[in-house]
């Protein structure tokens, strides 16, 4: 991907759309084999690869919807190790989004932006929502239900909502404000320089990503409260949040040379 200051709106918004769906599906599978790979590794599973895949749609294709880790809990459950579990349930967001998607995506945007390689440093800007996107999409969305990995953790380990809530929710939130007041407009203004009208459209793109599809979790699986703050995040969050990020362009809508 070359190094570009300016795209084209239409080329822009293909190479979005593209780099989204790929960054989605990077991390999903990382979330998806860190799961696997922890229960192979407690001895639950025969190989760390073995994903269960439904037959192929559109929506597999698109979100990966209905591929999960393939690891049966009731064995586990039976044999007295409920924590094993929870370690294979809590892996996915925690060792697979939040210790190996996040930080290496964060890396790899340095390393391109090093180079001058701003399409490069797109993707991983995209990566690194969608690493974040997979971390609230469990907790707050559906942090309250003993279904999907949110019921096994609180099952595994014995804990209640409200403690996995604070557990998670505490650096799950501090990484969130600091990518929305940080990340979103450094990386923007670099990306963007001579086009507010693009970093304005491309942070309402990811408030879209962030809130809007991860948020949207909980009207799939989750119950009642779920839906809730699914309903919140889609149609509260993403309209507050995109004027956030507007006021906070719109005051750095002369840029000069900065380095996110």
């Amino acid at each position: 991907m070359a190094s570009r200051t300016t795209w084209p709106w239409l080329y822009l918004l293909a190479l979005i759309l593209l780099q989204w769906w790929l960054a989605h599906a990077i991390v999903f599978f990382t979330h998806e084999y860190a799961h696997s790979t922890v229960a192979w590794l407690l001895g639950w599973k025969a190989s760390p690869f073995d994903l269960h895949f439904p037959p192929l749609s559109a929506r597999v294709l698109l979100i990966q919807l209905g591929i999960d880790q393939n690891v049966n809990e009731a064995p586990i459950f039976a044999a007295g190790r409920g924590v094993d579990v929870g370690l294979i349930a809590i892996a996915g967001m925690v060792l697979g989004n939040g210790l190996i998607t996040l930080p290496i995506s964060r890396w790899a945007w340095r390393r391109a932006a090093r180079l001058g390689a701003r399409g490069w440093a797109m993707l991983a800007y995209w990566c690194t929502v969608a690493s974040i996107g997979n971390l609230i999409d469990y907790v707050p969305i559906r942090t309250f239900t003993l279904e999907s990995d949110m019921g096994s953790v609180q099952k595994g380990f014995g804990w209640s909502s409200w403690t996995l809530l604070i557990v998670l929710g505490v650096p799950i939130l501090i990484v969130l404000v600091h990518f929305l007041l940080r990340t979103v407009p450094a990386s923007l203004t670099w990306l963007f320089p001579a086009s507010l009208a693009r970093r304005i459209a491309v942070a309402w793109l990811t408030m879209l990503a962030l809130f809007g599809f991860y948020g949207a979790a909980g009207f799939v699986e989750g119950g009642e409260i779920s839906r809730l703050f699914s309903t919140i995040s889609v149609f509260g969050a993403v309209p507050l949040m995109a004027a956030l990020e507007i006021a906070i362009l719109w005051r750095k809508r002369h840029p000069g040379n900065e380095y996110p």
